[in-house]
């Protein structure tokens, strides 16, 4: 298979593999207009085996979004065929809007318009609570 190198854009590499259709839904990218290469199970040397998303048009990325679903995703910034920028994520300290508190009594559940707000509170077991009410969430790093 043959996968032309993109002028310009971004490049979502690292992901794991099975992720890349969850992280393709979470950002949106089936509302771009541009080319969108999915790449699934391409073989790795450090993973064995990864995903990979190739955007063909410069965009913005929710990096809190996507440092949550797969905190191991490198993403590559390219303008003229050449890599400008780099990031390397992680987990995010905050998250708004990307998982809702699952606790009836919670203020969220209430009012409707309040954004479900959850902050990391042990990064190695990837756990967050709810910020108004403290509910636990934890993190399972499971894309598919």
């Amino acid at each position: 298979m043959i996968v032309n190198p993109i002028k310009d854009g971004v490049v979502l590499d690292h992901i794991q593999a099975g992720g890349a259709m969850a992280i393709y839904k979470a950002l949106n990218l089936d509302k771009l207009g541009c080319q969108v290469a999915i790449i699934k199970n391409a073989e790795s040397e450090k993973m064995g085996k990864k995903d990979i998303l190739k955007i063909c048009e410069p965009i913005d990325i929710n990096f809190d979004i996507l440092g949550y679903l797969d905190p191991g995703v490198t993403v590559s910034i390219i303008r003229d065929g050449k890599i400008v920028e780099r990031k390397h994520l992680e987990l995010p300290e905050r998250v708004e809007g990307v998982i809702r508190c699952s606790n009836p009594r919670c203020i969220t559940s209430i009012e409707q318009e309040l954004p479900s707000v959850f902050k990391l509170t042990d990064r190695g077991h990837r756990i967050y609570r709810c910020i108004y009410c403290e509910s636990k969430y934890k993190n399972q790093g499971d894309l598919k």
